[in-house]
C-alpha cells in the first residue's frame, strides 16, 4: 500500500479504513479459506465484549489499545506515529515514520481530516434539524446531547487543523539517522505524547 496514512477514528468516520487492511492482511498472510476463523480468533484473544463482531473487536483495539501496545513494544520509539486532535478523540491517525515526506501533513489535512470536518458539519445539520424539527422529546434530547458532544469535536478539529495547516505549509523533512524522539519531536502538538 502506497498511502503510509492509516486513519483510525474514533467515530464512525473511515471505520473500515484500518480494518479493512488489517483483514486483508489476514487474508493474504493466511489464506481466504480461514479468514473468518482467523478473525474470530484474533477479537477472541483480544477481548471481544458482549455481542461485537470480530471486526468490531479489532476496530476497538486498534482505537484504544494499538498505539499503547506499539509504544511498550518500541520502549516509546515507535515506528508508527500516532496523529490525534486530543482529548476528544475526533481525529486520529497512523503513519508509517519509514514512509514519512514532507507532504504527508498535507495529505492528512486534506485527504483525512478536512473530509471528517465535513461530515461532522453535515450530522450536526441533522441533529439542529431534529431539535428543531416536530419530533418526540426523547429524540429532541438525545439529539442535543449528541450536538454537545459533537461541537466539541468540531471545535478540537478547527484548533487541530490550525496547527495541522501551519506545521503543512513548513513542509517538515525528517532524517531517520536522527532517530526517533528527535524526529517525533518536531511533530509536537499534532502526535499523541510518548
Amino acid at each position: 500500500d502506497e498511502d503510509n496514512v492509516i486513519p483510525i477514528l474514533s467515530g464512525s468516520y473511515f471505520e473500515d479504513d484500518i480494518v479493512s487492511r488489517f483483514v486483508e492482511f489476514v487474508k493474504v498472510t493466511f489464506g481466504e479459506e480461514t479468514l473468518s476463523e482467523n478473525l474470530e480468533y484474533i477479537a477472541e484473544t483480544l477481548g471481544r465484549k458482549g455481542s461485537e463482531t470480530a471486526k468490531e473487536t479489532i476496530r476497538r483495539y486498534f482505537i484504544n489499545n494499538f498505539y499503547k501496545d506499539h509504544l511498550q513494544t518500541y520502549k516509546n520509539r515507535p515506528i508508527y506515529w500516532m496523529f490525534t486532535s486530543g482529548k476528544q478523540k475526533a481525529f486520529n491517525c497512523l503513519i508509517y515514520m519509514h514512509r514519512y515526506d514532507k507532504t504527508t501533513l498535507s495529505r492528512i489535512r486534506t485527504d483525512y481530516l478536512h473530509e471528517l470536518q465535513d461530515r461532522l458539519g453535515t450530522e450536526r445539520k441533522s441533529l439542529v434539524d431534529v431539535i428543531e424539527g416536530d419530533y418526540s422529546t426523547k429524540e429532541k434530547s438525545q439529539s442535543k446531547k449528541k450536538l454537545t458532544s459533537l461541537d466539541k469535536q468540531i471545535d478540537e478539529l478547527k484548533k487541530y487543523d490550525e496547527v495541522l495547516h501551519h506545521m503543512a505549509d513548513m513542509q517538515i523533512d525528517i532524517d531517520l539517522d536522527d532517530g526517533v524522539k528527535v524526529n517525533y519531536g518536531k511533530f509536537e502538538g499534532l502526535v499523541a505524547k510518548i
